[in-house]
């Protein structure tokens, strides 16, 4: 027999039988750690009877949590964690704590992370508006940058980014630059080699510790998160690119949602930057968490949440939102792909007379969680929850509106990867005023948006019909 055709048998018959051990050592993984019954059956049964398809994609798509992220996250032995507690504990800062209403208590107490007073925060409408305001932060600078972005294009505005934080890391200013390896897949190096030859810190999250962690892409830090020497901070929907400044050859313009902070809780915010790049770099950047100076009088949460967290926080963090709401809910997100819990929780606020409004895009950036989204408007009309499509372009915010009470911004979406899968981060407010400029807000969104009824989806084509119903066998991954 030619040893060639020795070698072609060898391995046909080992490559089975390695895929085949994989699979029976995944379902003891999936056995240990499957987050629902009917998940872990479904991961079961493809395991055992399709292995040759699903190891590769339980590689990508299996896990539900980091558990190294999530141990060192809760165990108390990381230095980051002891800066948790110093947030609680130190004296001048607990003086900045307060407890508000019960809406938001209940998150603060989600996270572990106080509410803080003495904050002065600016709602930063559009693209423009968020990045002349982050850029003449950065340009104000003294002593350090913190800046984090999901995407990252070296486009007119990247290198307007790019061109500020070189500028102010020549001025003496330490600058740590952190972006997500799988949302800037395209960010070229020669433009992260700039950023270091002039002396600013990069860093890449990824979650690729290990054999079996480094197939796994479907974890992303999804945060967009600016610090500026501890006393400023910017986080809201919008990602570095020229599109986010309306200029998408796509989309008409894009609509998206921003806030500034100024005040206590940029440490809570400095906190969460300071997590991700210990885990991505393994060391802490060199900050300042003596109290920043108080700009306002604006109590502010600050809600980090993500795959390493204990619980699945960030659907606490909506179902808590929801429930709380006793005459209004308003949630406007790019993407509606939400999870049971969610579901029930929107369904039964309808149900008891709140006036439930989801607004989502007229046009997608997505076609299949477009497609995904409808699926679920039967479900929740049926209880009285009313949706909306934005159709004034590309819709990206991430906003939501309780009563007069409570108000939140931040990054996450109101889809199961945001629920469950992504690094995120929310703000939540109480004050009245701050409220008031968010209703406003909302009500021009609403505005230019289109009521979007069951009878829209069945005049639709079949195909459209089948199209959706598709979509939503995927939305676990959406």
């Amino acid at each position: 027999m030619p040893a060639v055709q020795v070698v072609i048998e060898y391995w046909m018959l080992l490559i089975p039988l390695v895929l085949h051990g994989l699979g029976i050592l995944f379902i003891f993984d999936v056995l240990m750690n499957g987050r629902t019954s009917q998940g872990t059956i479904a991961w079961v049964m493809a395991l055992f009877f399709f292995p040759y398809l699903a190891v590769f994609l339980y590689l990508i798509f299996g896990a539900r949590r980091i558990q190294d992220y999530a141990a060192a996250h809760q165990s108390g032995t990381t230095d980051t964690h002891h800066l948790g507690k110093m947030l609680r504990q130190e004296q001048q800062l607990r003086d900045l704590m307060v407890r508000e209403t019960p809406q938001i208590d209940v998150l603060s107490d989600i996270y572990q992370l106080p509410v803080m007073k003495g904050n002065r925060c600016t709602l930063l409408v559009n693209g423009t508006a968020t990045f002349d305001s982050i850029l003449a932060g950065i340009a104000e600078a003294r002593h350090y940058i913190l800046i984090q972005f999901f995407i990252v294009h070296a486009d007119d505005l990247g290198r307007r980014l790019k061109s500020a934080l070189i500028e102010r890391a020549r001025a003496g200013v330490r600058v740590y630059f952190l972006y997500d390896k799988v949302g800037s897949v395209r960010l070229p190096r020669s433009y992260t080699d700039e950023l270091r030859a002039a002396g600013v810190h990069v860093g890449v999250f990824r979650v690729g510790r290990g054999w079996l962690n480094r197939f796994r892409i479907n974890f992303r830090n999804h945060r967009k998160i600016v610090v500026v020497d501890g006393e400023k901070s910017w986080v809201g929907g919008h990602n570095v690119g020229d599109e986010y400044l309306g200029k998408s050859t796509r989309f008409s313009s894009w609509r998206d949602t921003h806030v500034k902070m100024a005040g206590p809780v940029t440490l809570a915010v400095q906190l969460s930057f300071v997590e991700d790049w210990h885990w991505a770099c393994g060391q802490r950047p060199e900050v300042s968490w003596a109290p920043p100076p108080t700009f306002g009088s604006e109590p502010v949460l600050c809600i980090p949440t993500g795959p390493g967290d204990m619980v699945e926080s960030c659907s606490l963090m909506m179902v808590q939102a929801i429930n709380a709401a006793t005459w209004r809910c308003w949630m406007l997100s790019p993407y509606f792909v939400p999870d049971v819990a969610v579901i029930k929780a929107l369904q039964l606020a309808a149900m008891r007379g709140v006036d439930v409004r989801i607004l989502i895009p007229a046009h997608p950036d997505k076609r299949v969680v477009w497609w995904a989204a409808h699926s679920y408007l039967a479900e929740v009309a049926v209880a009285g929850v009313r949706m909306y499509t934005y159709r004034n372009g590309f819709m990206h915010q991430k906003v939501f509106l309780i009563d007069d009470c409570l108000a939140g911004i931040g990054t996450a979406n109101l889809d199961n990867r945001s629920l469950r899968i992504n690094f995120e981060i929310t703000m939540t407010f109480t004050d009245a005023d701050f409220i008031r400029r968010v209703e406003k807000m909302c009500r021009d969104d609403f505005a230019v948006s289109d009521p979007l009824t069951t009878d829209d989806v069945y005049r639709r084509s079949l195909a459209f019909r089948l199209a959706i119903r598709t979509a939503r066998l995927f939305s676990p991954i959406l």
